[in-house]
């Protein structure tokens, strides 16, 4: 009886599980439910959630950085891709409305400090003199 219980053996059973998958797979390609597309305009870049965060209030977010990058393009907030630089979209609502930006001023950059008059007739640097 041990003999009648295992009709199939394990090689069987997996090459009928992969001729099945082939064939759902050819099958939904055939019957074109499966889109592809090469136009990166109508690819979506990533699916995004805003997070309330209240006063005095933490959020716990995951210490490993996410691959995109964001910046403001033309007025409105872009996501961008850090692996491919083609790779870069326009960051809408649910009705498909532009998230608007704007770029914040930069505080102007301060210079090292330069030596100051002071200091630099201590350092044995050009008195002046041409020899």
């Amino acid at each position: 009886m041990a003999q009648d219980e295992r009709r199939y053996s394990v090689r069987a059973l997996i090459i009928v599980a992969l001729v099945a998958i082939l064939g759902t797979v050819l099958t939904l390609e055939t019957a074109g439910l499966i889109s592809h597309t090469r136009d990166k305009d109508k690819v979506q870049v990533g699916e995004f959630r805003a997070v309330y965060v209240g006063p005095r209030e933490d959020y716990r977010m995951s210490p490993k950085p996410s691959e995109l990058h964001a910046e403001c393009y033309d007025g409105y907030l872009a996501v961008g891709s850090d692996t491919d630089i083609t790779l870069k979209g326009v960051l809408v609502d649910y009705k498909n409305r532009g998230i608007r930006c704007t770029v914040a001023p930069r505080p102007p950059q301060v210079a090292p400090e330069a030596a100051t008059p002071e200091a630099s007739d201590h350092t044995g640097g050009d008195d002046g003199q041409t020899q």
